[in-house]
């Protein structure tokens, strides 16, 4: 009897303890940590870094679980999916490439957790105008300690010799022409016999890019923009013909196969979903591959693994490095060509840093396109940064007026990042001179214009480097038909290679600052308007369409990659 009674009291307080705990602590007494609360990057990081690899929680930061099952009829993703975890999946090399459409089905599904602050809606959309808050303030601001390594050399000795022998340390457009040229010069030195077919089609492309049928006018490509129109088109076609590319499966998101479609490092998301649903250059054959593409958003790495404060960037490095070690040791494709034939597209600031170690020989497309940190003519891609508000408007708010109603010299309007701009506000800002409308926000008071509509009213849009040397304002002068005024000292412009900026933009030197306005005001009225039809014939090199079109921002990102692929055959 007594075993009974005592019995019984335990069974009335584990009762009771049950009911406290779901009632007033919602199961969380005695519950146990799951494994899959970490983001594993590598079975070598050691515990302290494990652990502070995520966040701490709150509620702008990102989360790596799931608390609902996916019905069997329903989507394909399991809660496992829901992490990242690098390391060899069989399941991967039988998935089949996501259409354009089911990534938006889990887009809309996901995007609002891997991205705080984007929650919108269709009733309730703001869009947010004012250059500051729009794109700057999402920069990271932090700097690198391999950034400011005196040990690391990144300059080819080509470059070096440029630089030196420049009065302003500055290498120019046509110096930039000169080194690319040189690459192909050495690549041609260094030709052996083609030994796959793949290599045969690249060669055989070479020489018809070298030997084009001359073009002097063509109704969709005005020639004055680009450096040689008969080689552009002819490339262009051969790309469209011929090109084949391999995109590997491996990997899982947010830092793989997620793509990111607002903000300003929207240029890599918006490649990597299109080029992902191509059914023209998409192979699933990697043996008729020319180029592999390696998916991998540069904007999640960052806000996935960056430890805030660490100045740090070994922890994203280390990702990257797993990821190549994991397909090297599953396929041979990386291995055979030490990664030349590979490429990757990256907008973030500190993406040149993160793959100049493991990924040297890959082409990277970068929207830092800096000749300084060690971009490498011949194998590089300067990459536009494109500003999206509102991915399913792409175009929104296109085009600029007349130039009879542009009344404004010259506009910026931005934050005070790195050492140029308050160089430039410090000699223009404020109402100083009434021709130059240069701020470091756009004063609010009623009548006043914003930012959209003083780009559309402004002659002459200033683009100033920030802490690095591109800006989104390069192409948003392009969108709003505004002839950019570019002070990036050792900036390679987007698409290079094929466009020559010269015609359709000015380059000032960042010593020359104090003189901006003479500068401008030296350029004849007749030269202005040439320039400013240009930059509406240049424009459409630069837009996003939800459906790719012939010659968009697109193709021609795919293009410079497919370009440079060619002459290093």
């Amino acid at each position: 009897m007594k075993l009974l009674r005592f019995g019984g009291l335990v069974f009335v307080f584990i009762t009771i303890f049950q009911f406290v705990n779901i009632r007033f602590y919602n199961g969380a007494i005695f519950s146990l940590p799951s494994s899959q609360d970490k983001f594993l990057v590598s079975s070598s990081i050691n515990r302290s870094t494990e652990e502070h690899l995520i966040r701490p929680s709150s509620a702008s930061d990102l989360t790596y679980s799931t608390s609902s099952s996916r019905s069997a009829q329903g989507e394909t993703t399991s809660s496992e999916e829901d992490h990242v975890l690098l390391g060899s999946d069989k399941n991967d090399t039988n998935q089949s490439h996501e259409s354009l459409e089911e990534d938006d089905a889990q887009d809309k599904e996901t995007l609002d957790d891997l991205l705080p602050g984007t929650r919108s809606s269709s009733s309730n959309e703001k869009i947010v105008e004012d250059a500051d808050v729009a794109y700057e303030n999402t920069r990271k601001v932090e700097i690198l300690e391999s950034k400011s390594d005196p040990l690391v050399d990144n300059l080819s000795s080509d470059v070096k010799c440029f630089m030196k022998v420049s009065n302003s340390g500055v290498v120019s457009i046509t110096e930039m022409m000169d080194l690319l040229h040189q690459s192909h010069t050495s690549h041609v030195s260094l030709r052996v016999k083609p030994s796959s077919t793949v290599d045969q089609e690249l060669l055989y492309a070479r020489t018809q890019i070298e030997n084009p049928p001359l073009i002097e006018n063509d109704p969709l490509l005005h020639a004055p923009l680009y450096w040689n129109l008969s080689m552009f088109k002819r490339s262009y076609e051969l790309m469209e013909k011929n090109l084949k590319v391999y995109v590997y499966r491996e990997g899982k998101r947010p830092v793989l196969h997620k793509p990111v479609l607002k903000g300003i490092y929207a240029s890599e998301g918006w490649f990597m979903k299109q080029l992902k649903s191509s059914k023209t250059y998409v192979t699933k054959n990697p043996r008729k591959a020319h180029l592999f593409y390696l998916p991998f958003s540069s904007k999640m790495l960052e806000e996935t693994l960056y430890v805030p404060g660490s100045h740090s960037d070994k922890n994203l490095i280390e990702f990257l490095k797993n990821y190549l070690d994991m397909i090297s040791s599953k396929y041979n494709f990386w291995n055979k060509t030490g990664g030349s034939d590979h490429f990757l597209v990256a907008c973030h600031d500190w993406a040149p840093s993160e793959t100049r170690q493991y990924m040297a020989k890959c082409i990277r497309a970068l929207c830092n396109s800096d000749v300084s940190e060690g971009f490498v003519f011949g194998k590089d891609v300067a990459l536009p940064e494109t500003t999206i508000l509102v991915p399913r408007r792409p175009l929104r708010a296109l085009g600029g007026k007349p130039v009879s109603q542009r009344q404004i010299l010259a506009f910026f309007a931005g934050g005070m990042h790195g050492y140029l701009r308050p160089l430039l506000l410090q000699s223009w800002g404020g109402n100083r001179d009434p021709d130059m409308k240069i701020f470091s926000e756009i004063p609010k008071s009623k009548g006043k214009k914003s930012y959209m509509e003083c780009m559309k009213s402004t002659k002459y849009c200033i683009c100033p480097k920030g802490h690095e040397v591109n800006s989104p304002r390069v192409v948003e002068a392009l969108f709003y038909e505004c002839v950019p005024v570019i002070i990036s000292d050792n900036f390679v412009p987007p698409f290079f290679e094929v466009l020559n900026w010269e015609s359709f933009a000015v380059f000032v030197l960042e010593k020359d600052i104090p003189d901006l306005k003479n500068i401008l005001l030296s350029i004849t009225e007749e030269r202005y308007r040439e320039m400013h039809k240009r930059v509406k014939m240049v424009q459409k090199h630069f837009l996003w369409h939800s459906k790719p079109e012939r010659f968009d921002i697109f193709h021609m990102i795919l293009h410079s990659i497919w370009y440079n692929r060619v002459f290093q055959s």
